[in-house]
């Protein structure tokens, strides 16, 4: 059966996760880094696609990306595709280089965009690569030293992810460090990772999202507040509307974003052999109501 095409419309953000076959490396050293930091400031600049962070470790690389002329799938396609070859070429491999298929997680609110720059450029330090933040500040191979205008590309988008921390740029610096820093004693975070499209769909757009299904009343907002609604998604609740939201967004991260069903599983904390119905009778609520993922890269236009 063909995999189905990601979700993707220009303007969508993506955190897209890749890693190595089995683990495996994908950078021996800085000449691979760098050759994979040439091949994806080329294909970003052609493409238009804005990034707003990223990190490389050895065995995976993290990316935030903003959908420009091009789908994100032909932006990884070419990326991918390029550097596998030369990396099979220069080390005398063949055969495949990367774990199954990328995970790409759909993503949309400022807030929850800052805390992801914050969890991809804290990468290199919980992985050990780096003993502390001073040396991160430095460190040529995450987009932090880039923010912190210790470095200088011309396909990050810098600016627009520094206006997120004020208007002035030593100013921004400064409050986007502390809030970096603030960060480190958060650890990792599951819901940035395999849980991001709870969060991401689950704030005032998914609201919208369920009032527009006939599955939340105006009523049920006041009393209801976003974080909330979203805890109550993740759990055992059988409340009616509940059940219809977390069927839909098993069924989007399922069948759409390409989660796995142990991954929402878990993230939902559901067992795994109710998650297959539930993704199935979220389909059908998508599919009698008209329902899509895009609806939600237009709740809050």
């Amino acid at each position: 059966m063909p995999r189905k095409a990601r979700i993707d419309a220009p303007g969508a953000v993506h955190h897209i996760i890749v890693r190595g076959i089995e683990r495996g490396i994908l950078f021996r050293d800085d000449k691979d880094r760098n050759d994979f930091l040439t091949r994806l400031g080329k294909i970003l600049i052609e493409t238009k696609t804005r990034c707003f962070a990223w990190a490389l470790i050895p065995n995976h690389f993290h990316l935030l990306l903003k959908t420009g002329s091009f789908p994100v799938a032909t932006v990884m396609g070419r990326l991918l595709t390029g550097y596998a070859t030369s990396f099979n070429r220069r080390y005398h491999r063949s055969g495949h280089l990367f774990q199954n298929r990328y995970k790409s997680i759909l993503c949309q609110e400022d807030a929850y965009l800052k805390e992801l720059v914050r969890y991809i450029h804290l990468n290199p330090l919980r992985a050990t690569i780096v003993p502390d933040v001073s040396e991160l500040d430095r460190y040529p191979f995450s987009g932090h030293s880039y923010l912190m205008g210790k470095r200088s590309n011309d396909w990050q988008a810098m600016d627009e992810v520094l206006a997120l921390f004020g208007e002035e740029k030593s100013v921004a610096r400064r409050r986007y460090r502390a809030f970096l820093m603030k960060g480190i004693a958060l650890g990792t975070q599951p819901d940035l990772v395999g849980g991001g499209l709870i969060r991401s769909a689950g704030g005032w757009s998914a609201v919208r999202l369920m009032r527009k299904a006939g599955l939340f009343q105006k009523s049920d907002e006041r009393m209801l507040g976003d974080g909330e609604f979203v805890d109550r998604i993740i759990g055992p609740s059988k409340e009616r509307t509940i059940v219809k939201a977390r069927a839909l967004v098993c069924y989007w991260a399922v069948r759409e974003l390409g989660m796995t069903m142990t991954e929402v599983a878990k993230h939902l904390k559901i067992a795994l052999s109710t998650a297959s119905s539930v993704v199935n009778k979220g389909e059908k609520i998508a599919r009698d109501q008209c329902l899509s993922v895009k609806d939600i890269l237009n709740a809050n236009k």
